[in-house]
């Protein structure tokens, strides 16, 4: 039975809502396919359900075809096994938590590591239950701080997640492949450019982790790659040691006559025009060392402040730092934060009271770029006055080395690629290795062939379905709307019926049914009092990829052939109109 606009539940808009900043935000609701009931929290209305399960069809696919198995969890779960694995406090605000009638705990869970390890561990605990495989699609929610962009970035979203379980790494590294494998035909199917980057586990823990990114303008993740093959996010991205300078024979460091120079560049411009250098080059920024204090929240609410030293060249990315100090938050120092530290003298702070055993009891640490023997001008902790030639390892030390600078184009690759550019792009899938975190933590351990208890080996691998229909809908569109590929597409053929002929509607009637004969799923602007000009452009809005017009030449036994993807419009017999539509294409 085909579907008809007239009966349809869907009512396009002409206007932009006025919360849309993104092409696929604007265009979904436009065109009918999600509504929003608060932010970041969408309805799915009949179109979008029908996009989001065609995704899934092929999700699910691919998984079995992987070898994984579908499992469904609840969406409100106690809180002791997220106690457990510590992530209860990890999360911090960005977890949904409530209480029962009764005063116990829940969560509305951004993650099932937990149930998938515990439901495993109640049914299985020998080695020849393994490999195993478990997946679920299923919404997770997040208390996104800042909500945007629609489905790219909201507070409840669908995800297809899967879970393997070994008792062997090898094992682990055999799934691990398979699951990166599925991820790749999911997304040669899906039609979606990706690029696969070294990634940090950030809260879920593990060693190797890997991003699938969709190089996109309105992509939330930057990352890196150069022409010899290296691809990384920025967070993951490893910068390139040089080597340490003996200390024997290095100039001692002397103070510069007092300057107001609070900035790298007036720093700069002075310590050209006072103390050029002996070789005769310029100084730069990069000659500088700068000092920047942050204050991290731990999770139990304490603040701590911390110095980050590096060349001032460079500015801090502070993602880069919350992986350094993870699961901290961290942010930069407020008046408050320098208030009571008055030994850190704003704009001109030095390493010589920071480092090991400081006084002050403030940690410091410096970029990879701060080296054994490297000299470098920065501030003397005193208004106005810096010093020049203090030796890293001689004149001060650190607490450790920490990558928080930003990274730029032409930096080199740490696997010696060559220079990196930097592009923007979505994250659309992930996949861990988790290790044996979670089953150290829950307890999940198997007898292996020796009758001996081991601790069972985990990976864990995500898709965003919710996400990746709007990746879809904003790399597929125009001026006038949505352009779906055909194997996502709600429908296969839209028929638009125009005109007040009787005939015009027999006609399409007909089309119709042959169409569905074929085994095609048609849509059929049957509206009897609509103008072609409003058919037509919704048509283009809801962007069903095939569209036939049954206009004035019905009579005559011809329709028109519109590709929405290219726009052309082609006048064909009715008959050949089924055939052209019903022949088989080349995925």
């Amino acid at each position: 039975m085909s579907t008809r606009l007239s009966q349809l539940f869907v009512r396009t808009l002409r206007e932009d809502p006025s919360d849309a900043e993104v092409t696929s935000h604007r265009l979904l609701v436009r065109a009918g396919y999600i509504r929003r009931q608060a932010p970041g929290i969408f309805a799915w209305l009949p179109l979008g359900l029908r996009v989001k399960a065609k995704i899934e069809a092929i999700i699910r696919e691919e998984m079995a075809a992987a070898g994984a198995q579908e499992v469904h969890f609840p969406g409100l779960l106690p809180r002791e096994p997220y106690e457990a694995t510590g992530r209860w406090t990890e999360y911090g605000d960005g977890m949904f938590r409530l209480k029962d009638r009764k005063g116990a705990d829940y969560l509305l869970p951004p993650t099932h590591e937990e149930a998938f390890t515990l439901l495993v561990k109640d049914l299985y605990s020998s080695y020849k239950d393994l490999p195993l495989s478990l997946f679920q699609i299923q919404d997770k929610y997040r208390d996104e701080a800042r909500p945007r962009a629609g489905l790219l970035r909201g507070r409840e979203f669908t995800m297809k997640d899967a879970y393997s379980f070994d008792y062997t790494d090898a094992g682990l590294d055999l799934s691990y492949q398979a699951q990166r494998d599925a991820y790749e035909r999911i997304f040669t199917r899906l039609g979606l450019e990706y690029v696969i980057v070294k990634a940090d586990a950030g809260a879920m823990g593990g060693s190797r982790s890997e991003e699938f990114l969709h190089p996109m303008a309105a992509g939330e993740d930057t990352f890196v790659r150069s022409a010899g093959g290296y691809a990384a996010n920025v967070e993951a991205f490893t910068t390139i040691v040089p080597p340490s300078i003996p200390l024997e024979g290095l100039a001692e460091a002397n103070l510069l006559d007092p300057h107001d120079t609070p900035t790298i560049a007036s720093l700069v411009d002075q310590v050209n025009a006072t103390s050029p250098k002996a070789d005769g080059t310029p100084w730069t920024a990069a000659d500088t060392l700068k000092n920047v204090v942050l204050a991290l929240t731990h999770l139990d609410g304490s603040r701590e402040i911390v110095v980050v030293g590096l060349p001032g060249d460079r500015d801090v990315d502070l993602k880069r730092v919350e992986v350094a100090f993870q699961p901290a938050e961290v942010e930069a120092a407020g008046d408050a934060d320098f208030e009571k530290n008055p030994l850190l003298v704003k704009g001109y702070i030095g390493p010589q009271i920071l480092g090991e055993e400081s006084e002050t009891g403030i940690r410091y640490f410096v970029d990879p770029r701060v080296v054994p023997g490297s000299a470098w001008i920065t501030g003397a902790n005193r208004p106005g006055v810096h010093v020049e030639g203090l030796v890293f390892g001689r004149d001060f030390t650190a607490d450790g080395t920490i990558e928080a600078a930003q990274v730029r184009e032409g930096d080199e690759a740490p696997d010696g690629s060559g220079p990196i550019e930097t592009a923007r792009g979505m994250e659309i899938g992930h996949v861990f290795q988790l290790g044996r975190k979670y089953a150290e933590a829950l307890g999940l351990k198997v007898l292996d062939e020796n009758g001996k208890q081991v601790t069972v080996t985990m990976g864990s691998y995500g898709i965003g379905v919710t996400r990746i229909l709007a990746v879809i809908a904003e790399s597929n569109n125009d001026d006038k709307g949505l352009i779906w590929p055909e194997n996502v597409a709600p429908f296969d053929v839209q028929v638009v019926a125009t005109g007040k002929d009787q005939v015009v509607y027999e006609v399409a009637e007909k089309l119709v049914a042959d169409l569905e004969a074929h085994r095609l799923d048609v849509l059929y602007d049957d509206r009897p009092k609509v103008s072609p000009g409003v058919k037509f452009g919704d048509a283009e809005l809801l962007g069903v990829p095939h569209i036939v017009i049954v206009g004035r030449s019905a009579g005559e036994g011809v329709v028109e052939l519109w590709d929405r993807r290219t726009g052309e419009r082609t006048p064909v017999p009715v008959a050949e109109a089924v055939s052209t539509l019903a022949a088989p294409r080349v995925p």
